[in-house]
């Protein structure tokens, strides 16, 4: 039946992969078919049984055995395949069955549980096909001889003409999209050469493809020949012809070939790696059965062609794989042991682009970015950009594409040739790409006819049919690059893993080093800092010169101070990044005491900065008072580095429920968004080189979130006009405690 869409159905190219073409129901009308079960009762027969073996044979009974009749010959035949039915040994070999004047080809097989017996017609004697089997030898000798695809392909399709009498011979390859190329071609003078001709994907059918795979050779007698019914029990399924030979032709492909003008067809398919990588595909204007014998030297043909085919496709692909595999080493070599990395990628990215083939290239690393080729850096720029921004890249994969146009048209008149782009993420934190480009290919496709199939309407609604013309059309594709071949995006996934492991290595080994002297700045420096403090007291005691030597021990004893500050930090920062922890020591505080005494000392140490305490009665917690302390007097810093002049710094505390609240507020300008999101994380680029706060890290609010968070507690920022205000939460009571 052809293929028909219910009402409001959508009527789609994809709608024909549904056709259930492996049970048709019928078969071919140049043989015919019975299917037996493990016990030899027929299940299904060709209605045209009789007219061919002159053997009555009836559905849900086992075949015959009456004396004078053909059926014991073919009892006898089955008797081996319902032994490999059983399981008991191997399928037999192909044979002949002489009924009358009449030879038959007999090919058994096994599937859905049935022996399916086919006998098909042979019209050749043994003498006319002598001659087959020394034309097949040759052919495949010359097949098996290394050549180039491309002259593999035309001699098959010139060997294979030859041995089959067909008026036209095509090797048809597919291309990535799944459409195919006519890539070799035989055929007589009188008809239309389709050579560089391409069909789409949607010619054949997906179901189609895998029954290619499954079943290599396809024999079509006569295009125009009524389909036999096949005969079953009422209610049962319809038989799986997937391996028959005799399979009948779906209605849509009938079309399809009559559109051609094509009266018979053959195709012998050219798997590769268990992929459909090719077809045979022969043409005949009129009916023309190909004997069985004829057309299984066809497929072992194909099969020594496939295997030639995979062997120089694997050269070529151990090869590049060699080169590339050589040039990643190289450039993993570098990374490992250059200071600067970037400088390392530079060394190799052009050798790179040669091997996977890229027309330019570039590295981009934070505010670094060199390319390479007719590439300029503004388009370069540009897609680094496109690609660091979200939700359009998932960072974490490999990035490619064959029409950067069609994804970015706003980038086209920038990035303009370059439409192919194989994108390496190697430093996510700091946008750190390795891109391949390849420029615009032009493309003028000959097309085997107008691709799009049309929607006609018939007894059951609307159904696509073939095209009607195979005439030359031809079509201008723009916008587009080569595509990154499967090999080629292997090879850059392996690239990226191994650039961000080496990425991975080179952060833990600055991380370590780092650490490592954190610690050792945080011990060697407490000491002398120490005798430096003291000192300063010393001289700030002395008043023999008119008070300078009491001004110079209060300048000493203030930098002293900072400098212990910043050890302070550095040391708490390293026990953090080693895993170490602060090491609170908890006891029973009075957070009012506390807090009042950290206001005091901060009026005292900056009495032109007025700063006003908002505290109740009593706030009792168990906390480390010191760390509180750390946390409280780092809030005020802050406050006092970036408020406005002339407002005082506003400390607020209160108890509600099951938490105490500290809020410090200064009037001040909302914190920038891209700023707030990292206020706790450590070295923020943020606070280098800070005109009102030259001295700090970045370390300060980083270690008061750990702080608060070893408490149990939480810190965050948060803007009410016209005041920034940041908020300490801690809980009345010790995590984990019970109130007695």
């Amino acid at each position: 039946m052809i293929q028909s869409f219910t009402p409001g159905t959508t009527t789609t190219l994809d709608n024909c992969d549904r056709e259930p073409i492996h049970v048709p129901g019928s078969i071919q009308s140049h043989g015919t078919l019975i299917a037996v079960d493990r016990e030899g009762v027929v299940r299904y027969v060709g209605a045209n049984v009789q007219a061919l073996l002159h053997c009555g044979v009836t559905v849900g009974e086992p075949l015959p055995e009456n004396p004078g009749t053909v059926c014991p010959l073919i009892a006898a035949l089955l008797q081996d395949g319902l032994q490999a039915l059983r399981g008991e040994r191997d399928v037999p070999m192909p044979s002949e069955l002489q009924v009358q004047d009449r030879q038959f080809d007999v090919v058994l097989h096994v599937g859905s549980a049935m022996l399916v017996a086919e006998f098909e017609l042979r019209h050749q004697t043994h003498s006319e096909l002598a001659g087959f089997a020394v034309q097949a030898h040759r052919a495949m000798e010359k097949l098996r001889r290394p050549r180039a695809i491309d002259e593999l392909l035309q001699l098959a399709t010139e060997e294979l003409r030859a041995l089959t009498g067909f008026d036209r011979v095509m090797a048809y390859r597919f291309r990535h999209d799944s459409s195919g190329e006519v890539a070799a071609e035989s055929c007589v003078d009188t008809l239309d050469p389709y050579l560089g001709r391409r069909y789409p994907a949607s010619d054949i059918p997906a179901q189609a493809r895998r029954l290619y795979v499954a079943n290599t050779l396809r024999l079509i007698a006569d295009v125009r020949s009524a389909a036999v019914p096949l005969l079953q029990e009422a209610g049962a399924p319809p038989l799986d012809l997937s391996g028959s030979i005799l399979r009948s032709v779906s209605p849509i492909h009938i079309e399809y070939l009559s559109n051609m003008g094509v009266g018979a067809s053959m195709s012998v398919s050219i798997v590769i790696n268990e992929q459909l990588w090719g077809l045979i595909a022969c043409h005949h204007m009129g009916p023309r059965q190909v004997p069985y014998s004829v057309r299984m030297a066809c497929d072992v043909i194909a099969q020594v062609l496939s295997a030639n085919i995979q062997s120089t496709l694997s050269r070529s692909q151990a090869e590049r794989l060699q080169q590339l595999a050589g040039a990643r080493t190289h450039l993993i070599e570098e990374l490992l042991h250059a200071d600067d990395e970037f400088t390392a990628l530079t060394q190799h990215t052009a050798e790179m682009a040669a091997i996977l083939q890229a027309d330019a290239a570039l590295v981009a690393h934070g505010a670094k970015l060199t390319v390479f080729g007719e590439v300029s850096e503004a388009a370069g720029s540009a897609i680094v950009q496109w690609l660091a921004a979200e939700p359009v890249q998932d960072r974490q994969r490999l990035f490619q594409t064959q029409s950067l146009p069609q994804l970015a048209p706003d980038l086209a008149a920038v990035t303009s040739p370059w439409c192919g782009v194989l994108g390496i993420p190697f430093d996510r934190d700091r946008n750190g790409w390795l891109i391949f480009f390849r420029k615009e290919q032009i493309e003028t496709i000959h097309w085997g006819g107008k691709p799009d199939k049309d929607i006609r309407h018939g007894p059951l609604g609307p159904r696509l049919t073939p095209r009607g013309s195979f005439d030359l059309w031809k079509e201008t594709v723009r916008s587009t690059a080569e595509h990154w071949s499967t090999l080629e995006l292997d090879a850059a996934r392996q690239l990226m893993d191994e650039l961000v492991r080496v990425q991975n290595a080179r952060t833990a080994e600055i991380n370590r080093t780092r650490n490592q002297l954190m610690a050792v700045l945080g011990h060697d420096l407490r000491d002398p800092l120490h005798s430096i403090s003291m000192a300063a007291r010393v001289l700030e005691q002395g008043g023999t010169d008119g008070g300078r030597a009491g001004r110079i021990g209060q300048r000493i004893q203030s930098s002293s101070s900072r400098m212990q500050r910043l050890v302070s930090q550095v040391m708490d920062m390293s026990r953090l990044q080693s895993g170490l922890g602060l090491d609170l020591q908890r006891t029973d505080v009075d957070l009012v005491a506390l807090l009042n005494d950290l206001i005091d000392e901060a009026r005292t140490a900056h009495p032109g900065t007025e700063i006003v305490g908002t505290i109740p009665a009593a706030l009792k917690a168990q906390v480390d008072a010191d760390r509180i302390a750390q946390v409280v007097v780092n809030l005020i810093g802050n406050a006092r580095h970036h408020g406005q002049s002339g407002h005082p710094i506003e400390v607020h505390a209160s108890a509600t429920g099951e938490w105490h609240e500290i809020a410090v507020r200064n009037v001040a300008a909302p914190i920038p968004e891209d700023i707030a999101r990292n206020l706790f994380s450590p070295f923020k680029a943020s606070s280098v080189g800070n005109a009102r706060n030259r001295s700090g890290m970045g370390l300060g609010l980083y270690i008061a979130y750990q702080i608060v968070q070893g408490h149990g507690g939480s810190i965050g920022y948060e803007y009410r006009a016209p005041h920034v205000v940041f908020s300490v939460r801690l809980p009345v009571q010790r995590p984990g405690t019970i109130e007695a």
